[in-house]
């Protein structure tokens, strides 16, 4: 395992377990809260992603981070890996808050490193866009590019149609996008064309 996505690894399980131990308090610090409320603070805008909801949450987010962060960071390295990493989780969460705090009106904590991981996924399938991935349920091979668009487009339906509550569905395209921007600033081209 590669040294960066280890020690990605490392912070969210020890800070899961520092959850499971600690008081609510912790979650109502780091969580991401809607800009209005008393309890938001810039630093949430990074720190939900160390913090998650369940065994099931944090271990599907590791996998993921486990299968495509040390890919990802053999071929670029570790800070690219980190950066790119880092810009999906703060794509994720302003685009959660806009999206779903402004367009739709809810917004309560967010928590979890799915965001990350799905930036980590996009930029995957970019440069490894023919690599076999197997969906967990139901099991099914496809191709990685085949895979986020598939997933990308279950996102938009779930998200604009609001059918599973709980999800940031919108943080997770946020993340995708925030993929995009990572891999399209590190070949040379900005975050949003030419420099």
């Amino acid at each position: 395992m590669q040294p960066v996505t280890r020690a990605l690894l490392i912070a969210n399980v020890t800070l899961f377990l520092a959850q499971m131990f600690a008081s609510a308090e912790l979650r109502n610090v780091f969580a991401l809260w809607p800009p209005g409320s008393p309890r938001y603070h810039l630093w949430q805008l990074l720190s939900y992603a160390f913090l998650h909801g369940s065994v099931a949450h944090i271990g599907l987010n590791m996998l993921a981070l486990w299968m495509f962060g040390s890919e990802l960071e053999r071929l670029w390295g570790g800070r690219r890996l980190l950066l790119t990493y880092l810009i999906s989780v703060l794509v994720a969460a302003l685009t959660q808050i806009v999206v779903s705090g402004y367009l739709f009106g809810s917004g309560g904590p967010m928590i979890g490193a799915s965001g990350g991981v799905f930036g980590l996924l996009l930029a995957y399938a970019l440069y490894f866009p023919n690599r076999r991935v197997m969906l967990l349920i139901p099991p099914i091979p496809m191709r990685s590019r085949t895979f986020v668009m598939v997933y990308a487009a279950l996102e938009l339906f779930l998200g604009v149609t609001q059918t599973q509550a709980g999800v940031a569905h919108f943080a997770h395209l946020g993340g995708l996008f925030g993929g995009w921007l990572g891999v399209q600033y590190f070949r040379g081209r900005g975050l949003f064309g030419p420099r």
